[in-house]
């Protein structure tokens, strides 16, 4: 039996590997999904006022991007973000993840705000209810609260429009069917 050890940890190994190349780190599944928002209280990053993260999401479809001035790939989507602000297709909110207002402000001063509104989570006490582990993360969220789509990395044109946006389209038809 001590012959064939090195050869069962061999093929087990090699099993996992295999197993892990195909996979893509990107669409890892998000146990949020179809589950109501974090309710935490929440301070804005412009105006320190607090406020329960609900009471922002209540009756909008909101897109909520995870951004901190520090994250290279946050500067590489934020011109996409800008665009996205400026087809009015759905509320923006975003949340400042462990980063400085300071910072925080100079980034939107040099490349613009495309948010309605920002919350601040210098602790990232937000951002570890919703399972942040990597900036930028964006979250689709229904008009009752409820998450419908994760998105770990960059947001791209392809991904705005062949899996946001049709889920936006989707969840505004459903939301009139309902009223």
């Amino acid at each position: 039996m001590g012959k064939f050890l090195p050869l069962v940890v061999f093929v087990v190994l090699a099993w996992f590997l295999y197993d892990g190349l195909g996979r893509d780190t990107k669409k890892l599944p998000s146990p949020l999904i179809g589950k109501s928002f974090p309710d935490l209280e929440v301070e804005d990053f412009n105006t320190y006022k607090h406020y329960t993260t609900q009471s922002q999401l209540a009756g909008n479809i909101t897109l909520v991007n995870v951004w901190a001035s520090w994250c290279v790939t946050c500067r590489a989507e934020h011109q996409m973000l800008m665009e996205i602000a400026q087809s009015n297709n759905v509320k923006m909110l975003g949340i400042n993840y462990k980063d400085t207002r300071k910072e925080g402000r100079f980034f939107l001063d040099r490349l613009g705000n495309p948010y309605e509104q920002i919350i601040f989570d210098e602790q990232g006490k937000l951002g570890l209810e919703l399972g942040v582990y990597a900036t930028p993360e964006t979250f689709l969220v229904d008009s009752q609260g409820i998450i419908r789509f994760k998105r770990i990395g960059q947001l791209t044109p392809e991904i705005w429009k062949t899996q946001i946006l049709p889920l936006i389209q989707q969840l505004k038809i459903s939301a009139k069917t309902n009223t």
